[in-house]
């Protein structure tokens, strides 16, 4: 029967569900599913299931109960820069009352601000440039503070100029103000450092807010599928015995 594993064999591996967002945006769903493609080839063999908190289907609560039934367990993953009401509440409710567990959100990891790093130098920043870190933004204090940590870690790496925050969303100062901001502040050129994993309408905001120079977003990077795989490791841990 489906969930009963023989005496002496060894239980299946949770299913990971990598749960972002979602998008209308073509290249937005390509970085995203580069994502999860880069776990698959990591570990071949692992049940790698897609889903999602709004704009596309499958809906991340769907995926939970067609992965846990029959005594299956899963791990959702949020690919979500930081926690805020998606994860603390979409996800969560998806999770409860299944063999299922949430892991923590991929950010904040000093894995991420490398790749800021990356990406800034591709787009050319140096020397007396300006970043703003241009986060998405949210309601929940706690993604606030989670995004500032994230800051403060690329202030610590980035030593070629000021690094500030700029939100494109509920949270403040706005990414334009932000750009703004450091404008005034004598800045002779500003690079908005994009801390999103993909394109779509919060990187279009991004784009639209004035600054001199725009990063690429995170996805797709080999570091994020590391990430991926230890938030998995780690929810695994928790999840309870069947």
């Amino acid at each position: 029967m489906t969930g009963v594993v023989p005496d002496g064999a060894v239980p299946p591996a949770p299913v990971l569900v990598g749960c972002s967002h979602g998008t209308d945006s073509v290249a937005g769903r390509a970085a995203i599913r580069s994502i999860l493609d880069g776990v698959r080839a990591a570990r071949p063999g692992l049940d790698v299931r897609e889903a999602f908190v709004d704009v596309q289907q499958p809906e991340v609560a769907d995926v939970i109960a067609a992965a846990t039934t029959g005594g299956g367990a899963a791990v959702v993953v949020p690919l979500l820069m930081s926690t805020g009401f998606h994860a603390r509440v979409d996800i969560a409710a998806a999770v409860q009352g299944r063999r299922a567990a949430a892991s923590r959100t991929l950010g904040p990891d000093d894995r991420l601000v490398q790749i800021l790093l990356d990406r800034l130098r591709q787009a050319g920043a140096g020397a007396g440039d300006a970043v703003v870190l241009a986060a998405a933004g949210s309601s929940d204090p706690l993604a606030a503070a989670m995004v500032e940590q994230s800051v403060e870690a690329l202030r610590r790496a980035w030593q070629d100029g000021p690094v500030t925050v700029g939100y494109g969303s509920a949270s403040l100062p706005r990414i334009a103000d932000a750009v703004e901001q450091a404008r005034r502040a004598g800045a002779a050129r500003v690079v908005a450092a994009s801390y999103l994993l993909a394109p779509g309408f919060f990187h279009d905001r991004v784009s639209a807010a004035g600054a001199d120079v725009v990063t690429a977003p995170l996805a797709p990077d080999p570091r994020l599928v590391e990430i991926v795989l230890d938030r998995y490791a780690e929810a695994s841990a928790l999840l309870p015995d069947a």
